[in-house]
């Protein structure tokens, strides 16, 4: 939930200043129940990481980078794991025999899925299924909220007001009207079903 109300405080996430006002929003704790995890929180803890890992690399052979990208690409851009854990995770995987390396052009080492590996994957199938519906999950959330009309609808907002309290003139009658106008507005996207 988002609001975008004058100085006040509406939730427990955080607020950011914007110009004279703080835009705060509020994640509703229903929403991230059963997640365990907010926007701020790790996606996947490291044994759930090494396995979309194991299962991306089973499905093809894939350098670190190409993990990346195909995570960032399932969840549509919301989640793309870090190089800095992505590559340690890589480097477990081997170690445990899970995957191991491939002849590669390039610079780049390539992992292919060993038969531990395999096995590993087919133990662990539910899981594994459970971790890739988080994703598609994640990425049909995006898809249905970060549309770019919305984008660049509140871009334009944004430039609107920064102009406007940039020029200085601003009194307290016009802040008012300017604040109500964002508080009503924000009470009819709430209210749309």
């Amino acid at each position: 939930m988002f609001h975008a109300y004058g100085n006040r405080h509406c939730g427990p996430r955080g607020s950011r200043r914007w110009g004279p006002f703080a835009v705060t929003w509020e994640v509703d704790a229903a929403d991230m129940a059963g997640r365990g995890r907010g926007r701020r929180g790790r996606m996947f803890d490291g044994s759930e990481l090494r396995l979309v890992l194991l299962k991306l690399i089973a499905d093809q052979p894939r350098h670190g980078y190409d993990l990346i990208r195909e995570i960032e690409e399932l969840t549509g851009g919301a989640y793309a794991p870090s190089p800095g854990v992505v590559y340690p995770t890589i480097t477990l995987l081997d170690d445990m025999g899970l995957i191991e390396e491939q002849k590669a052009e390039g610079a780049k080492k390539q992992f292919a899925v060993t038969e531990a590996g395999t096995a590993h994957l087919v133990e662990r199938a539910e899981e594994v299924a459970a971790l890739f519906a988080r994703l598609a999950e994640l990425g049909e959330e995006r898809q249905r909220t970060d549309s770019a009309s919305v984008r660049r609808a509140m871009g334009n907002l944004r430039s609107v007001l920064m102009h406007r309290f940039s020029r200085g003139d601003v009194d307290n009658a016009t802040l008012h009207q300017i604040v109500a106008l964002i508080d009503e507005t924000a009470q009819k996207i709430e209210r749309l079903d």
